[in-house]
């Protein structure tokens, strides 16, 4: 039988389904102590049980995103508020390979947090 977490993955349409298991694989590579778990019907991560951050589709854009719980708390260009008041989000165009510089920098700046 298909996990909640796996079945969000594997309804996904191509190239949106690969760039966000992708991006899967890299955070639950990144440390150690993240682990992935089935929150508010979405993909999380935590960081020794707490909400880290968590993958999504926008809405309005159709484009996955990388979520950080904690975004309010991080000063990078590239990450959106847009109208919420704690978390931050970083688009990626599923079209292009993944900005992993970029993602390693607002990773390794937001577990500073958790730290």
């Amino acid at each position: 039988m298909t996990r909640e977490i796996d079945a969000y993955f594997l309804q996904k349409q191509e190239p949106i389904k690969s760039y966000l298991l992708a991006l899967r694989d890299y955070i639950l590579t990144y440390d150690e102590n993240i682990t992935e778990a089935w929150k508010y019907r979405m993909p999380f991560y935590c960081y020794k049980g707490k909400m880290f951050c968590y993958l999504w589709t926008h809405k309005k854009y159709h484009q996955p995103y990388l979520g950080i719980v904690e975004g309010n708390k991080l000063k990078h260009p590239e990450l959106l508020q847009e109208k919420r008041a704690r978390m931050k989000i970083l688009l990626f165009d599923p079209n292009k390979d993944i900005p992993v510089k970029t993602v390693h920098s607002i990773l390794s700046t937001a577990l500073k947090l958790y730290k």
